[in-house]
């Protein structure tokens, strides 16, 4: 299945305002919510968010994080989800390595 992402970065995260999208962290973390707001720094809060964890033996656990606030400084990635095909996946039956963490 193809996920579409749309690239945003600084004033470009406006028009993502309230819609679901996945970060991408630089440890490695996926975190998807609802973005309810930025700064200048890039430092993104979330709602309605959750951790996918990743793993090779079992599916994507899925951590409840509720409101949630992320360093820009600790953002790799922004992308939009497709709440369509997003909501088509079945993540108990995903297996995946988990990333590892960003090296600058």
């Amino acid at each position: 299945m193809n996920l579409r992402f749309k690239r945003a970065t600084g004033p470009g995260l406006e028009s993502l305002v309230d819609q679901t999208i996945l970060i991408i962290t630089n440890d490695g973390r996926n975190i998807v919510g609802v973005i309810k707001g930025f700064d200048q720094a890039t430092n993104i809060i979330l709602d309605e968010s959750h951790e996918r964890v990743y793993s090779t033996k079992e599916g994507v656990q899925q951590l409840v994080l509720g409101l949630y606030i992320i360093r820009g400084d600790n953002i790799s990635v922004v992308g939009e989800l497709d709440e369509e095909l997003y909501s088509a996946l079945d993540l108990s039956n995903l297996r995946a390595h988990p990333l590892m963490p960003v090296i600058h």
